[in-house]
This record gives structure tokens, sequence and C-alpha cells, in this order.
């Protein structure tokens, strides 16, 4: 039935969805920074159109962080880490941003969409390298209770939430991650833990994956270049298999946190990055 999956790319996609697991696991990013160039590769080998190729690496890289999102979510919430008022906060702009990116990168080339992608690598490896973090916004005041300085966080207004959900939003879907890059700065400048960011990054980054997911295979229904067993840009059987593979392997990255140099780590993804942005520029 599946003429086209040969063991070498099944074993392919089963490794990918192992190690977006184990990293996404251990250094608290999404997967799709290493899916999307993966399978933009595979895609290639496999004989998928050089034109909508990219379309359907970020598709399907979107479809499989619907699934991990929510598993990851629910943890996080069960241990209570999850701020869902700043998820409402950000929701409604994510929703505006997810159907916006939709129509932008449909509307854009596949080597266009490559060059993007390259360059936010780049970009994040840079990040991870140097530890680049936003500081957090904070106002002093004199509290007469304690009499001392205390600072606490002043929130922005709503229509900024929104815009910085749409921009999440928007971005995340052109690129095909779950937005966790780009979210978990923003809540680092609202103040907000490092973990508790990292959670609430995980449950806006369902209606990222899962507007998104469905307006690709709306606009893509109808087009003739997709490739066999596809449901519009979604390639399902790459899914299913990463998806398998990311959620078993995700708790284990979680723990082997604890015990491994986690600082050593992500000096070596970041190179790993750096070296997969230059490949998808040239």
């Amino acid at each position: 039935m599946f003429a086209e999956m040969t063991i070498e790319i099944i074993l392919i996609y089963a490794l990918t969805g192992v190690f977006a697991g184990l990293m996404g696991g251990m250094l608290g990013l999404g997967g799709g920074i290493i899916i999307v160039p993966v399978l933009h590769y595979v895609f290639t080998k496999q004989g998928f159109e050089p034109s909508v190729v990219m379309h359907q690496a970020v598709t399907t890289s979107l479809a499989t962080i619907i699934v991990t999102s929510v598993f990851a979510t629910y943890e996080h919430h069960r241990k209570k880490m999850v701020s869902w008022f700043f998820v409402n906060k950000i929701a409604p702009g994510i929703f505006i941003g997810a159907c916006l990116g939709v129509l932008v990168a449909d509307s854009v080339s596949s080597s266009a969409l490559r060059t993007v992608f390259g360059c936010f690598e780049i970009l994040v490896a840079t990040q991870i390298w140097f530890g680049l973090k936003p500081k957090p916004t904070s106002t002093e005041f004199f509290s007469p209770h304690t009499q001392k300085k205390e600072r606490y966080t002043k929130l922005p207004e709503k229509g900024l939430f929104i815009f910085t959900g749409a921009i999440i939003g928007l971005f995340s879907t052109i690129l095909g991650i779950g937005g966790g890059t780009l979210t978990v700065p923003f809540l680092l400048w609202l103040n907000q833990h490092m973990r508790s960011a990292v959670a609430i990054s995980s449950a806006c980054s369902i209606p990222i994956a899962l507007v998104a997911t469905i307006t690709f295979i709306f606009v893509s229904r109808d087009n003739s270049n997709i490739f066999t067993h596809s449901i519009g840009y979604l390639y399902w059987p790459a899914a299913l298999i990463i998806v398998m593979m990311t959620i078993f392997f995700a708790p284990i990255g979680a723990r082997l946190a604890h015990y491994l140099p986690i600082e050593i780590l992500k000096h070596i993804f970041a190179v790993l990055l750096m070296f997969i942005g230059v490949k998808m520029l040239i």
C-alpha cells in the first residue's frame, strides 16, 4: 500500500520522533525546529512535489505538535503549573495569527519558506548558545505592610496580549513550530518562572497547531501537487510515526534533564541547529 515508505524512511521518521521528544523533554524546546528540516529532507527523497514540499513539512510538523502539546499540557496541569489566565489572554491573538500564517505560507513559494526557516534556525541557535533572555518587566513601590520596597509585574494592556499572540501564531504557523521559542521569552518578560512559562507555552501550542493544521488542510484540499496518502498538506503516515515516538521519549528526556549536563547539551544542540539553518539556506 505504501510503496514509497521504505524501512529506511520509516526508521528516519521514528528516530526524528525520538530525538525531538528527548530534546523537547530535556531542553523545553518544541520538536518543530527538528521535525521540519528532517521532513523537508525526507519528503524530497520520497519524491514530493518541490513546489509544496516545505508546505507539507510544516503542516505535518504542526499536526504532530497537536498531540504532543495536549499530553505535555495535561502533565503540566496536573502539577498546577499552567496559568490559564495567561493562556486565555494570549489565545485570541494566536487564533488570528495562525489563520493569517496559513494564508501567508500558502501564498509564498516552498523555497521562500525554506529560507525563512533557515534564518530562524540560526537565530534560535544563537539564542541557545548565548543564553539570551529578556529582562523581566516590573515596577517598584513602597509597601506600607512590609515597610520596604517591593516589586510587582505590570501586565500589558489586552491589546498587547492579542498583538503578541497574533505574532506568535503567525510565525509559528509559517515555521511549523509550537511557538515555545517565541512564547517563553514573552512570558519571562512578564516575570513568569521558567517552569511556568514552559507550561503556559505548551497550552498555547495547542490552538496554534490545531488551527494551523486544520486551515492548512482546508486551503490545500484541491491542490493537485499533494503527495499520495496526504490529507491536504498533511502527510499523515509520517505524522503518526513521529507522534508515537515523541510521546514516549519526551517524558524520558524530562527525567534525563535531572542527570545530564544540560548546559553542554544546549551548546551541542545550538551547533546542530546552526548547521541545519545554514544547510536550509544553501
